[in-house]
C-alpha cells in the first residue's frame, strides 16, 4: 500500500504506487498544442502519453480544463460540426503556451533529481 497521505495528499487511492493527476495539466496544455480537440477525445488520447493505464478520471479532466479556462490557458466555443449534439471544442492560448514552456524547464530539473533518486535506489535494491 502506498504512502497516501505523502504521496496523495491523504487521499485514498488504493494503489501501490503513484498517481499522475497532478501532471494532467501539462499533459492537456501539450495535446491542445497539438491540435485543438474536445474533452473526450483529450481523454482517449491520454494513454499515449504513458502516464495512466487506460484513461484519467474525466471528472478531473473537465475539471481541469475548466479552471485553465478560467486562467486563461485554455479556451473553448461550442462546435456543431459532425452529428450529435454541440460539444466544447478546446484550444490552448498564448499564456497556456506559455505555461507549456515552463512545465518542460520544471520536468527537465526534476527528470534529472528522479534519475539520481533511481540510481540510488537501484544501487541498494539492484
Amino acid at each position: 500500500m502506498c504512502n497516501r497521505d505523502l504521496v496523495h495528499g491523504g487521499k485514498d487511492c488504493g494503489c501501490r504506487g503513484t498517481r499522475m493527476e497532478g501532471f494532467l495539466q501539462p499533459c492537456l496544455l501539450l495535446m491542445l498544442y497539438e491540435k485543438p480537440t474536445h474533452g473526450y477525445e483529450l481523454m482517449e488520447n491520454m494513454g499515449r502519453l504513458g502516464f495512466w493505464e487506460g484513461v484519467p478520471d474525466a471528472g478531473a479532466v473537465y475539471r481541469n480544463l475548466r479552471r485553465m479556462e478560467e486562467e486563461g490557458l485554455v479556451k473553448s466555443n461550442w462546435s456543431t460540426e459532425g452529428s450529435g449534439p454541440a460539444r466544447r471544442l478546446y484550444e490552448i492560448t498564448r499564456e497556456g503556451i506559455d505555461l507549456l514552456h515552463d512545465w518542460a524547464v520544471a520536468i527537465r530539473r526534476h527528470k534529472a533529481a528522479l534519475e539520481t533518486f533511481l540510481k540510488r535506489y537501484e544501487s541498494l535494491f539492484g
